[in-house]
Order: C-alpha cells, then structure tokens, then sequence
C-alpha cells in the first residue's frame, strides 16, 4: 500500500546542502521525493552555540509502514555519516517523519505527526512551501496557519530544492 510521508532534513555540519542533497538522491527505491521546498538557513534551535542549519522538507511515496519508515532513515543518517552527540547539537544529517498519511501513532518510539512541529519554526515554513493546506491531524490546524503562530526571524532561504531534477520519479 501507498503512503504519503512529509520527512523534515537537517544539516549544520560539513557540506551542508550536499548532505541534504545525498539524502534524498538515497532515498529511492524505498522512498521516493515526489516534491521538495526550498533550502533554507535556520539559526541553531535548542541549543544555540552551534553552526547555523540549512533545513528542507519533502513529500514522499512510500510502501514502508511508518516504524519501518524511520528504521530506513535513522539507518540512512548513519550510512551519511551521523554520529549522535547530544540532544539538539550538531549533526551531519538529520531526518525525521513530520506527517504519515493522516495518522496519530503515538508509541514509546515514534511519534507521529512529529510532537513539536508547531513550535519549529525551520520545518514550518519549508512545509508550508509544499504542503500549506496540510491539515495538522491532531491539532486540526492547516500548516500555513501554524506558520503564523512561530517566530521566523532567521530563517533564510538559502536555495531551491530541485528534487525533480535530483531524483528521478
């Protein structure tokens, strides 16, 4: 069964846009980018004595079932090259489910759609960019409407996000 996936992209580390671009030309077969936002740069969040990020969300076709989603990622993060340091510091790569379809999974391992979408700023406007009818499931709430309620100062755009032409679909 075909699912549609909003996946959130992060990176402060190195060649920043060339990892964000090495995750989505790695995604397919399993998953495949159907649409990408633009690239922008985003201050630090969490804790702020770090490199700025450059963040993009994608909309994905997928037939892995939402555990098995971030299985591929978690292990495709590692294959770039992550190494976990401590919560909200640097990394090479960082990818995480914002939306699966409509569902509310809300286990001890994943939770979906993503617990602080609303207060993220840096995954808010590049989604609005792609998705900014998106109703959020759990706060009924479309995404362009929860662009408003964050601050945005910082959030640059920095490039646009030609998946069409990085992956073929």
């Amino acid at each position: 069964m075909e699912h549609t996936a909003y996946i959130a992209l992060g990176s402060n580390l190195e060649d920043r846009a060339a990892n964000l671009r090495i995750a989505v030309m790695s995604m397919p077969p399993k998953v495949v980018p159907v649409d990408c936002s633009p690239v922008y740069q985003t201050p630090p969040w969490g804790f702020e004595d770090q490199p700025p990020f450059l963040n993009q969300v994608i909309k994905a076709r997928t037939n892995l079932k939402p555990e098995d989603l971030l299985g591929f990622l978690k292990q495709l993060e590692t294959e770039i090259g992550r190494t976990h340091t401590f919560q909200y510091g640097p990394r090479l790569i960082d990818l995480d489910i914002l939306f699966f379809d409509e569902l509310i999974i809300n286990s001890s391992d994943l939770k979906i759609p993503h617990p602080r979408i609303q207060d993220r700023a840096f995954v808010l406007v590049p989604l609005s960019d792609i998705a900014p009818d998106y109703l959020h499931p759990v706060l009924k709430v479309p995404v362009m409407d929860l662009v408003s309620g964050v601050d945005v100062d910082g959030i640059d755009w920095f490039s646009s996000g030609d998946c069409g032409k990085m992956v073929e679909v």
